[in-house]
């Protein structure tokens, strides 16, 4: 019965966003979309119903589970995850990053090579704001979609790993995956 009013919500546009959650090596993942595309990736540190009390103030009010919309979403995740996969071929919605800079940080982001970093600063200069690097941090932290758009990335200058969203261990793991496959 859920499944059919969520497939029946979708086709009627009448669903803002879909949602489901995955068990990933990084904990539970809470994958959220549009019908604009993938608008939200939020860790379990971050509070699910937070994140998703959130998207129903900030785009709008149909908030439903929906599994099956974000069938796609779940296995490139999956496949990154376990190494088969170095780049995400998902329409994003990134409508919760909010300001041009952000827009440009979060752009930026996703020409970063996998098993590759860069610094704050390095991001700045090629986002256009070579002074903005706190501000990089921030989009980093306020970053939408960790994991697809790859913050993660980003270091200190001297090489030291920074903040994540997602804990230090969960940015560790994601380093180490992509610098052990990065070569495959």
């Amino acid at each position: 019965m859920r499944a059919r009013l969520a497939r029946a919500a979708g086709e009627h546009e009448l669903l803002d966003v879909a949602y489901r959650t995955i068990d990933t090596e990084l904990g539970p993942l809470l994958l959220a979309a549009t019908p604009q595309g993938l608008v939200r990736v939020a860790f379990a540190v971050e509070g699910h119903e937070k994140v998703l009390i959130d998207l129903a103030d900030r785009v709008g009010p149909r908030v439903l589970h929906a599994p099956a919309q974000l069938d796609l979403a779940a296995h490139q995740i999956d496949e990154y995850l376990h190494g088969d996969r170095h780049r995400f071929d998902l329409t994003l919605d990134l409508r919760l990053a909010s300001g041009s800079f952000r827009h440009s940080v979060l752009t930026h982001l996703q020409t970063l090579a996998y098993g590759s970093t860069a610094s704050y600063a390095a991001v700045a200069v090629a986002a256009g704001s070579p002074k903005a690097v706190r501000a990089v941090g921030t989009a980093c932290a306020r970053n939408p979609l960790p994991v697809v758009v790859p913050c993660h990335r980003v270091v200190r200058s001297d090489g030291t790993m920074g903040q994540y969203v997602g804990g230090p261990v969960a940015k560790q793991t994601l380093l180490q995956l992509e610098s052990s496959g990065a070569a495959a």
